[in-house]
């Protein structure tokens, strides 16, 4: 790796890159593995890190805070109810030299409608009708509903990367290499070299004109590793600068004491959950026993069982919390229907509750429960993790559990053609706002694919994002999260915290550990 970073790490000056406000380099480490870099194709957290130093977007979030402004664009605000109108700043470019104009703006987000892909984050733009582009530095945007107010923080989004409509293909994903090689990037980064989930190399982009402003150095270099104690021998020898996802909770702890590095924190909205497939999981409505109200007994019971504060304590040393809401703690309207619905009423496991759940439902025991897990996404630990869940469920005799691991490429493909009844997931918000935590998981035309409808729940995330009175739409979104506490389609039990670990000759980190949850190569320096 040492050899391929040196090789990497040069200046450049031409075609648009090179000649940020920073100097020098620094390498960055992660066990995150990138999807694709095409914004249409991924919805992953390894892949948006990319996207959010190399494209420009509408609206963005500045350090510091969880609030959109704009980002590329000069304005941006409701001209009526339904139309959200962009004013782009002057003479924008990509780093190949192409303009940037109204007509990409259109482009980008036509394409990620009209794609749709199944891992892509096209959920996002439910109340999208059109966009028009009347001229070069004003785009339309014509929504469904009035008053939506979210939009702007979805143009913040996964669905919001302004792209180079003469490199990416109009009706389907473009490949990375010809994305890196058509050097279609307006962001604070251009990618200089990229050997996907090994080494990716950025150099500043003097072009960008965005909020972030120019980066603080001029040459990041990230490594990806497949083994977390690599990474973390690795940062604690000096060898890489920073390491930013995902240590196992013990390193992290280890860390903390040890004076050549800098342990940083920041506010998380990272939750994890177990997703059920509503066709495939036990008594699902394809499988050959199909019975909704068995389907759903055996849901409660996973419920009933699942104890949070030992998985927090004895896997996540308190790096996690549990987590009995679908909307995390700390953002407006976070309830905890999770603890009042199931197990004992006040966080706790009760197995006999579980178990009078599935005989009155008539389901027999044990449960047969294919579960299945990443043992590359979601940090090392997920191992541990799944293994204690599965201990849980098996300990009370209601549950045989068949645990199952994939590696995330194949994984994040699997999740959505119905491979898997129940499986992990975890979330890591893509704006600070509680619907964030509920279009992308409960509408019927969803992100998790896993069958899941509810008209009454569909109209209630609808109605919220379009009410302006703070009050009215914080009890809406109270009630959409006891419905869907009732139905369960998913299980959420633990929230994390930001973590970075980053040596003592770096700064800038705890600037981009903020409620924004992105985190910013441009912010960091060295030396």
């Amino acid at each position: 790796m040492a050899l391929a970073l040196s090789a990497c790490g040069g200046d450049s000056d031409s075609d648009g890159e090179g000649g940020g406000s920073g100097g020098g380099a620094l390498t960055i480490g992660t066990t995150d593995k990138i999807t694709t870099i095409d914004p249409a194709g991924s919805y992953d957290n390894g892949s948006f890190a990319v996207m959010n130093q190399v494209y420009p977007f509408l609206m963005n979030t500045p350090y510091g805070s969880p609030d959109v402004e704009p980002d590329i664009a000069e304005s941006a605000e409701f001209t009526s109810p339904t139309e959200y109108t962009v004013t782009l700043k002057d003479g924008l470019t990509f780093a190949n030299g192409n303009e940037l104009t109204a007509s990409d703006v259109k482009f980008s987000f036509d394409r990620m409608v009209a794609i749709n892909d199944e891992n892509g984050p096209a959920s996002l733009l439910y109340n999208l009708e059109s966009v028009d582009a009347p001229d070069d530095t004003t785009v339309v945007f014509n929504l469904k509903s009035e008053n939506d107010q979210v939009f702007p923080q979805i143009l913040s989004s996964p669905a919001g990367p302004i792209v180079d409509e003469d490199v990416f293909a109009a009706d389907a994903l473009t490949p990375d290499q010809e994305i890196v090689d058509g050097n279609a990037f307006a962001g604070p980064y251009a990618i200089t070299n990229y050997d996907q989930n090994n080494l990716v190399s950025y150099e500043a982009f003097d072009g960008y004109q965005g909020l972030l402003g120019a980066p603080e150095t001029d040459t990041v270099n990230v490594a990806y590793y497949t083994d977390a104690s690599n990474l973390k021998l690795d940062v604690q020898e000096g060898n890489i600068d920073v390491a930013w996802r995902s240590l196992s909770a013990t390193d992290i702890e280890d860390l903390r004491g040890n004076d050549q590095v800098q342990v940083l924190d920041g506010p998380g909205g990272e939750i994890r959950y177990i997703t059920f497939n509503f066709d495939t999981q036990p008594y699902g409505a394809t499988t050959a026993e199909a019975d909704p109200a068995k389907a759903l007994a055996v849901r409660q019971a996973v419920a009933d069982l699942i104890d949070r504060e030992e998985l927090a304590d004895q896997v996540y040393k308190g790096t996690y919390t549990p987590l009995y809401s679908y909307v995390p703690e700390g953002l407006t309207g976070a309830i905890e229907p999770l603890m009042e619905q199931y197990g004992d009423g006040s966080g706790g496991a009760d197995a006999d509750k579980a178990a009078q759940r599935l005989q009155a439902a008539g389901v027999e025991t044990p449960v047969e429960l294919n579960l299945q897990f990443s043992n590359d996404h979601y940090g090392p630990s997920s191992g541990d993790e799944y293994a204690l869940i599965k201990n849980q469920l098996e300990s009370t005799g209601l549950f045989t559990v068949n645990l199952q691991t994939t590696e995330w490429v194949q994984y994040s493909k699997d999740r959505t053609t119905d491979v898997y009844p129940a499986y992990q997931l975890g979330w890591f918000p893509d704006y600070s706002d509680a619907d964030n935590y509920l279009t992308p998981f409960f509408l019927t035309e969803n992100f998790l694919s896993n069958h899941y409808s509810d008209q009454e729940v569909n109209d209630l995330i609808l109605q919220q994002a379009t009410t302006a009175d703070p009050a009215e739409r914080q009890a809406l979104i109270e009630e959409i999260q006891t419905k869907v506490a009732e139905d369960l389609s998913t299980v959420p039990y633990l929230q994390g915290a930001q973590v970075a670990v980053v040596g003592t000759d770096v700064s800038g980190a705890e600037d981009t550990l903020d409620a924004s949850f992105k985190f910013r190569y441009g912010a960091l320096s060295k030396g």
